[in-house]
């Protein structure tokens, strides 16, 4: 579980330190000044990415306290590596005061992703077929390791320069916000290929992204990725009592982005111009002061004109970064529970609802903490679909994809299933896809959130079961901050 030792570590001290001082609630959080440090070794395992190790840290600057909740300014720092291949170094910036007037918030990031997940576009007519999400090692089925190939897995790494800055229309809640961002993608066919034959048949070295680029779902001049300089505009209402741990109060946000296709070159006519618009609601009530809130999230983001390549579908747009990284429709940011970006398309609605219980507050080592757990459900659908009448053409594809056996709790073989390219195309109408679980978070000054949350998908877009084909068992992440 991603950073799990450094919660174990962290709750251990923490309820030592509330028995030890005879469990004092804190009624009043006393302020705090000058610098803070929030610095974690990153040590884990998450069930999308797999063993996990580097550093990451959060400094804020509260000056002399009387802004806080609130800080100055806050600068976010990780370096980190997976076992599956994955790095990512990020660094951010983000401050309403450092410039009277406006707000200024700046990310650098790098995401080096050797076998990142691809399962397809527009949701439940793309198969998700769970045995594909394995290997098979002498007989044992295990997740994916390092030097594995699997059919759902593409490389992608991304380069991203991020600026954003917002300003308020007079005294009101109401606000501005713009930014640019520069995006750097390198796609294609994932690199570790030491077990083509992976499967139990030793099935090709065949992925659902290969698939995609011969039958021109992906383009040719998409296939490997791209440059784009993208803008951002819309406007901000807020009236949260505190951005990062609410317990009351709206934040709209309405916004348009897009990119004009001028960092590509020539590619004989083909462009990739486009603009979208994200609309985020929040809402914030308090049912017991202090303890119990309850939090809701309705959003929207879909494709008004152009042609968005294929691999900037699953970038969730937002004003303020809470995560590196925001990415859907699937897993840590949108639909806790399912996998990792199962659902793309060119455009989506979800919602996230979740009560947050606040049943420890305490201090220790001169800060102000809280204990919280948020028991959320989560739902979403694909409104827009991507190149529907390109995915038709996986129709008539024949090639055989992989045979295999399905065997019973007692390893007896239940049955044999032979998949060709043409059934990743099922045809099926999409439908709401929901996932519910339940996250333990550690709240230092109530900006340092360590959040670990599992859930689990129950519906699949076709039929109301827990069924898997948004993922069986049950998601586990580990992170920094509530989702919204």
């Amino acid at each position: 579980m991603k950073r799990f030792l450094t919660l174990v570590l962290l709750l251990a001290a923490s309820m030592t330190a509330f028995a030890q001082e005879e469990a004092q609630e804190v009624k009043k959080e006393k302020a705090k000044t000058g610098i803070n440090f929030g610095p974690l070794p990153a040590i884990g395992y998450s069930s999308d990415l797999g063993w996990h190790y580097g550093a990451l840290t959060d400094i804020y600057w509260y000056g002399d306290g009387s802004k806080y909740p609130e800080y100055i300014w806050k600068v976010n720092v990780e370096a980190s590596w997976y076992s599956k291949g994955n790095s990512v170094y990020h660094s951010f910036f983000d401050s309403k005061y450092l410039i009277p007037g406006l707000r200024v918030s700046a990310a650098i990031s790098y995401f080096g992703n050797k076998t990142t997940n691809f399962y397809g576009f527009n949701g439940a007519s793309a198969l998700y077929v769970p045995e594909l999400d394995k290997i098979t090692v002498d007989g044992k089925t295990n997740d994916y390791i390092p030097e594995g190939q699997g059919f759902y897995l593409m490389k992608r790494n991304i380069f991203r320069v991020a600026t954003c800055f917002q300003g308020k229309f007079g005294e009101s809640n109401w606000g501005w916000a713009g930014g640019l961002t520069y995006w750097w993608l390198t796609t294609g066919h994932a690199e570790n290929k030491s077990l083509a034959a992976q499967f139990a048949n030793g099935g090709p070295d065949l992925s659902l992204y290969d698939l995609y680029v011969k039958h021109g779902i992906i383009p040719e001049q998409e296939k490997n990725g791209g440059h784009h300089l993208e803008l951002k505009a819309g406007v901000v209402f807020d009236t949260r009592d505190h951005e990062n741990n609410p317990s009351r109060g709206t934040n709209l946000e309405v916004y348009f982005f897009g990119s004009p296709d001028i960092l590509n070159g020539d590619r004989g006519g083909y462009r990739n111009d486009y603009l979208k618009l994200a609309v985020h609601f929040k809402q914030f009530f308090t049912l017991v002061p202090e303890r119990l809130v309850f939090g809701g999230h309705l959003a929207y983001q879909g494709l008004i004109a152009g042609n968005a390549p294929y691999y900037m579908l699953q970038s969730i747009q937002a004003i303020n970064m809470k995560q590196i990284n925001t990415e859907g429709l699937g897993s840590t940011c949108t639909l806790r529970g399912t996998i990792a970006n199962r659902l793309q398309g060119n455009g989506y609605a979800w919602a996230n609802f979740e009560l947050r219980w606040s049943f420890v507050k305490f201090r220790w080592i001169n800060q102000n903490w809280t204990l919280a757990t948020n028991p959320f459900f989560d739902m979403g659908m694909i409104v827009q679909p991507y190149r529907p009448e390109q995915m038709k053409n996986l129709l008539t594809d024949l090639t055989p994809v992989n045979t295999f056996t399905t065997k019973d709790k007692d390893n007896n073989i239940t049955g044999t299933t032979a998949l060709l390219a043409k059934d990743f195309y099922t045809e099926q109408a999409e439908g709401l896809h929901m996932s519910a679980g339940i996250g333990l978070h550690v709240i230092m000054n109530q900006n340092f959130n360590i959040n670990f949350e599992f859930g689990k998908a129950f519906f699949d877009g076709k039929k109301a079961a827990w069924a898997n084909n948004d993922g069986s068992g049950i998601g586990i992440n580990v992170g920094l901050n509530y989702i919204f």
